[in-house]
């Protein structure tokens, strides 16, 4: 899916935002202004800040929570520890639906398109024969698609290719490639089991979004475009985005992991797309 995580009214303090390099300098009241009134925010600036602070799940805040880890089996929802994190994102670029991307018939699908539910058939290995194969095609045009929606992560069944394979860049930036990751038939083999709390949204699932708990950190196998094994450990930023998308090849939409509570904040959007886009989807 494509990634993108909403502005928080709890922001940290200006003294723990610590932003990169290429950021625009500004006053801090300007900037704590901006994040509180931007609805949106894609993350090719994003910079974690961390603010030690007690917390319940009844705030806006992401809740850490604490253990080692669970082999290959996703995290429950354990009882909060007294320490939390807030993050904070930084830009002013929105989400945006690009419609027609040139260099490719692909478009990102809306809820409750079919091929959002529809089981994902592992790619053959006879098939990952490197650059020049169908598969690295299908690769290149979800970047394409990818970038143009100014997000950092693709699944091929948000495009209608019912296939297991994913691309992201962490970073957002076209021009920054060597970020470029492809992931061929992963899966999850171990979760941390301890998690935060962040916002996301989903292009499939325009003008809303929820907070979800993920693992903090992920042990992942697949192949590459070659057929070649991959085994990496993700954390952090990049942990959540592999978790978005690696759920869009089980048929999981980020609303299937929100709460009594966030399920409800979204019925009415979600009776909206299935007005505008159709039957089909299980709210």
């Amino acid at each position: 899916c494509i990634f993108l995580l909403a502005s928080r009214k709890d922001q940290p303090t200006a003294e723990a935002m610590h932003l990169r390099s290429y950021t625009t300098p500004m006053a801090t009241t300007a900037l704590c202004t901006l994040i509180r009134h931007t609805s949106a925010f894609t993350p090719v600036a994003r910079q974690a800040a961390s603010l030690p602070m007690t917390s319940s799940l009844s705030s806006r805040s992401s809740s850490t929570y604490s253990s080692s880890h669970n082999n290959g089996i996703p995290p429950k929802s354990p009882s909060p520890t007294i320490s939390s994190i807030t993050s904070a994102l930084f830009s002013t670029t929105e989400e945006v639906d690009p419609g027609v991307v040139e260099g490719t018939d692909l478009r990102v699908l809306k809820y409750p398109h079919p091929s959002l539910r529809a089981p994902n058939a592992e790619i053959p290995l006879e098939e990952l024969t490197g650059p020049g194969s169908e598969i690295s095609k299908i690769a290149k045009e979800m970047f394409l698609v990818m970038y143009a929606t100014k997000g950092v992560g693709l699944a091929a069944p948000q495009v209608g290719i019912n296939k297991r394979l994913m691309v992201y860049n962490d970073t957002g930036d076209p021009k920054k490639w060597m970020s470029e990751t492809i992931m061929v038939n992963p899966k999850i083999v171990e979760f941390s089991s301890a998690t935060d709390i962040e916002e996301e949204g989903c292009l499939s699932f325009p003008d809303m979004s929820g907070d979800v708990q993920r693992s903090k950190w992920i042990k992942v196998e697949a192949q590459n475009l070659k057929g070649k094994k991959i085994k990496k450990k993700f954390k952090g930023w990049e942990a959540r985005i592999f978790q978005h998308e690696y759920d869009h090849l089980d048929g999981t939409v980020y609303i299937d992991r929100l709460t009594e509570e966030g399920k409800e904040g979204v019925k009415v959007r979600l009776e909206e797309l299935i007005s505008e886009h159709g039957e089909g989807g299980a709210i």
